[in-house]
């Protein structure tokens, strides 16, 4: 623990993957708050008092807590949360990266706030040099193109537009989401319904089922199957491909190395056979 500075800063996070980068970057000594979905690493976060969900902020409890910057994100926190912190926070702190690149840009964001604390701006470089080869790697090897259905909730079925964070991520490796749909910076439009019979859902290469925010398990393959009979159908982790921080490196490696397999059969049929049709 630091010691005891006037000027020093008070860090709340509203936003779990950047609770998850803050303690990455070492800031856990100055962070006085988080949300109780911010949850990784286990060790570190329940040293932080929680002020309730990304979306039902506490903010009498955060009030008291007296932080210096709060960190939020359009996707994770409300507008009118938003405006109520600006009554009574010096300092906030927005983010919205749209794709696995945007990371560079928030590691620079967290430096310009936080790069004068002891070895915030080494462990910045560190994960930005990470971040930089896993995005070569993936962008240095042509994919074949995949239709790839990306499901994060069931009744009703929802998927992701494909200007979202995830999509892009998955771009990385030649996957391009269905619907063809773009849903804009914020709202619903961004996670679109399926009704379960569209046409082009005979088509899907590939169907990813999310550990989240829907907690997808094994005994949901043949709902998935049954919805694209043609498709691989195979559990993500979601967190991988969702949270941005120091997971988008370890989201992009494992979206390599499943997209690998794929190449791998195409060039031996017998890679195929084993990896089979059901991930």
């Amino acid at each position: 623990m630091p010691a005891f500075d006037p000027n020093a800063p008070r860090i709340a996070s509203l936003v779990p993957s950047l609770t998850e980068l803050l303690l990455a970057l070492g800031l856990g000594p100055w962070m006085v708050a988080r949300t109780g979905f911010c949850i990784h690493p286990a060790e570190q976060v329940a040293a932080i008092p929680k002020v309730g969900g990304t979306k039902d902020v506490n903010l009498d409890k955060l009030r008291r807590l007296a932080p210096s910057h709060v960190l939020l994100n359009p996707d994770e926190n409300r507008l009118d949360t938003a405006e109520a912190l600006r009554q009574f926070v010096p300092e906030l702190i927005v983010s919205h990266p749209q794709g696995p690149e945007d990371n560079l840009a928030l590691l620079a964001q967290m430096l310009h706030h936080f790069g004068h604390l002891p070895g915030v701006r080494e462990r910045a470089q560190a994960l930005s040099e990470r971040l930089s080869h896993s995005l070569q790697a993936c962008r240095q090897q042509g994919w074949p193109g995949e239709r790839v259905l990306y499901l994060i909730w069931r009744e009703p079925w929802m998927t992701v537009a494909r200007d979202t964070y995830i999509a892009r991520m998955l771009v990385e490796v030649g996957w391009q989401t269905w619907p063809n749909q773009r849903g804009g910076d914020t709202g619903a439009a961004r996670y679109p319904q399926l009704r379960g019979d569209e046409p082009w859902l005979q088509q899907v290469d590939r169907v990813l089922l999310s550990s989240e925010p829907y907690r997808f398990d094994a005994s949901h393959l043949p709902l998935a199957r049954a919805l694209c009979p043609q498709a691989q159908v195979q559990l993500i982790d979601g967190e991988l491909i969702s949270w941005y921080g120091p997971r988008a490196s370890e989201g992009l490696d494992l979206l390599r190395a499943l997209a690998m397999e794929r190449v791998s059969a195409q060039a031996d049929p017998r890679v195929y056979a084993r990896v089979g049709k059901s991930g």
